[in-house]
């Protein structure tokens, strides 16, 4: 089973139908992560695409992902999509199919400065990063993807989507969102560790971050 991830733009991503055509096209299982809903208002969003991200799916196919691609070109503005392998550091919790996960899923598409080649970056991010993330942050689910080739017909250079769950406070309050229990001392300590680590791997720049809410359709 192969991954491809789509970053989309437009108004045409109504979860459940564009799963059902999604599937019908050769999708085994979907996942569409949305932006933009109420209870996301205030959440730190960063761009380098305009506008911004409106949604981001996934899906999982044996087959050629052309069937899926064509769905989602005929019903959104733009698309680009990736191969991508995929590594769960943290599984999130499983939700009832369709239904949308009880956390902020922020999907950040990361690029790999040109000072630092691919091997020590891939080392910096999936070994020396992951576990201070972990440490410093909220998180109930954590899904890194390796991006491994475009399959859109207009690629944009993307190196990496990592997927993190954070409570929905989280979108308007940092004690939730780093899990510091109300502590601003532990807060800072919390933010500085991890600012420190994003700046190692260059992800203090030339980011997109897209808060969204989760859906999942499909075993």
């Amino acid at each position: 089973m192969v991954k491809f991830m789509y970053a989309v733009w437009g108004s045409g991503v109504a979860a459940a139908g564009i799963a059902a055509d999604l599937r019908a096209a050769g999708a085994d299982r979907v996942q569409i992560n949305i932006g933009g809903t109420p209870e996301l208002e205030g959440a730190m969003t960063l761009s380098t695409f305009a506008p911004p991200i409106a949604a981001v799916i996934s899906v999982w196919t044996d087959d050629d992902p052309a069937g899926v691609t064509d769905v989602l070109a005929g019903k959104t503005e733009r698309i680009v999509g990736w191969e991508v392998v995929e590594r769960r550091p943290i599984d999130p919790p499983p939700t009832p199919d369709g239904e949308p996960a009880e956390a902020m899923a922020n999907v950040a598409f990361l690029r790999r400065p040109a000072s630092i080649d691919r091997d020590e970056w891939l080392r910096r991010w999936l070994d020396d990063h992951t576990p201070v993330a972990i440490a410093t942050q909220a998180t109930s689910g954590y899904i890194q993807n390796i991006v491994q080739r475009p399959v859109t017909e207009t690629p944009e250079h993307v190196d990496a989507i990592v997927e993190e769950l954070f409570p929905l406070a989280a979108a308007h309050d940092p004690h939730a969102f780093y899990g510091s229990g109300g502590d601003d001392a532990e807060l800072t300590r919390r933010m500085t560790a991890m600012l420190d680590s994003v700046v190692a791997i260059g992800a203090h720049e030339n980011i997109d971050v897209v808060p969204t809410r989760r859906f999942v359709f499909g075993s």
